[in-house]
């Protein structure tokens, strides 16, 4: 059965009666069946071409011509910051298990697999909610899968050209003392990679939070005005947290973008309270 007809007999099934508690189990089973099959597949395609996957992707951040350090050279230049332009990244890879090197063949094909589907396997979890919204939700939510799936798409292009190459030049470049070689095993390098990648993809969608929870009422734009000079303290300092290089600049970078999402956070939610004032006044009116 086509998608497209499935999903409208589905949603004219969920409207116009009223579900079991076994049939929303089933229903959300073949929903997790498609997502998850969608991961796989794409899993296989990654795996297929893990070889130029590692070379150009996995190991990007590790090479002095990598963009970002291309950029922050020029940066550099600019400002006549030279300290900014990454010349040599001092570690070296080594894989300590037997298994470790195909361990991580299929681990970042998972997750290259979950990167790319994300938008159809949201795209699956909202088919599934959707139908129980009221018609006022369903028109508040529309495109909802598409901002969502921008946002984490945006986050996770920040945290890997912006936040990882900053972190792993950071941490590379670290010596207590030029004896100590840095020898980093390929687990640690790759989970700094995909932690800070997805944890910004993650963050990312702070507009969407801010947009449910100012549905539900827990948050308002005056609270968050209100809150703003404190939420960029907090902004900091996780950016410095997630940038442990000691330079401004690097902390800047990371900043400004989170800052920019908080204040779109802050536009989404007075948006949410205009439309609602609106109802509460179109109902007294009537």
């Amino acid at each position: 059965m086509p998608l497209d007809q499935e999903t409208d007999e589905e949603i004219e099934t969920k409207e116009g009666k009223e579900m079991s508690f076994l049939d929303h189990l089933e229903e959300l089973r073949w929903h997790i069946i498609r997502a998850v099959g969608a991961i796989f597949v794409f899993a296989i395609a990654a795996f297929i071409y893990i070889d130029d996957i590692f070379r150009v992707v996995v190991m990007g951040p590790k090479n002095p011509n990598f963009w970002t350090y291309r950029m922050m050279c020029k940066l550099g230049d600019m400002t006549g910051y030279t300290d900014l332009c990454v010349k040599k990244l001092n570690f070296e890879l080594q894989s300590l298990g037997v298994s470790d090197q195909f361990t991580m063949a299929m681990t970042s094909s998972a997750i290259i697999g979950l990167c790319f589907a994300f938008p159809y396997a949201f795209w699956e979890v909202w088919r599934f909610i959707k139908p129980g919204l009221r018609s006022v939700e369903k028109n508040a939510a529309r495109g909802a899968v598409f901002f969502v799936s921008l946002l984490f798409l945006m986050g996770l292009m920040f945290g890997y050209f912006i936040v990882s190459p900053l972190a792993i030049n950071f941490l590379a470049n670290f010596q207590i003392t030029p004896e100590i070689k840095n020898q980093f095993d390929i687990t640690s390098y790759i989970g700094i990679l995909v932690t800070l990648s997805l944890g910004c993809a993650l963050i990312f969608q702070m507009p969407m939070v801010a947009y449910v929870l100012s549905k539900v009422g827990v948050l308002t734009p005056k609270f968050m005005r209100e809150y703003r000079k404190h939420a960029w303290i907090v902004i900091l300092i996780v950016a410095g947290i997630i940038t442990p290089s000691p330079d401004i600049y690097s902390q800047v970078l990371v900043a400004l973008p989170l800052t920019l999402l908080y204040e779109v956070s802050i536009l989404v939610s007075a948006r949410i309270e205009r439309a609602r004032l609106k109802e509460r006044k179109d109902l007294m009116e009537s």
